[in-house]
């Protein structure tokens, strides 16, 4: 962890604020880094931005390095689950690492969708490092509007 205590000309004075920041910026895994440069990461999860429209709903994910071979997506019901791999690239022996902050292995992401999903029209695709999957809602379940008839128009 970074010093705690800052000097100030000449003298030193304690900052309870730059104390926080340090504190929550600490990771205790970095300093065992050195002990264990090739720790292998199991797991990682791109996140996902979903959002809603009156026609669909939509998933977005960053997955750079992720190959369309290496992505599963199934649907069952109104459980959609989201798989892939990213595979470590090949590390040299001889090199000499100072971070290893990118994450590589497999990932599996579920959510459930609301009643009303078109399942047979779902459509995804990949691009530049972006999956982007469309889930259409059925024509029953989109909203209608209604119109209100006045006793004028009831005649």
């Amino acid at each position: 962890m970074a010093d705690i205590i800052k000097k100030n000309s000449g003298t030193m004075e304690w900052d309870p604020f730059r104390t926080m920041r340090e504190m929550l910026r600490w990771d205790p895994f970095r300093e065992m880094a050195p002990a264990f440069p090739a720790m292998p990461r199991e797991a990682w999860a791109p996140n996902f931005d979903v959002t809603e429209n009156k026609d669909a709903y939509m998933f977005k994910a960053d997955v750079p390095g992720v190959k369309k071979e290496d992505l599963e997506i199934s649907l069952t019901g109104n459980r959609l689950q989201i798989s892939g791999k990213r595979d470590v690239e090949h590390e040299q022996k001889n090199d000499t690492y100072y971070t290893y902050e990118r994450q590589f292995g497999t990932f599996t992401r579920s959510f459930t969708l609301p009643e009303g999903i078109d399942a047979d029209h779902v459509k995804s695709e990949l691009k530049e490092g972006v999956l982007t999957l469309v889930v259409p809602k059925k024509p029953e379940a989109q909203a209608k509007k209604i119109p209100i008839a006045t006793a004028a128009t009831k005649s």
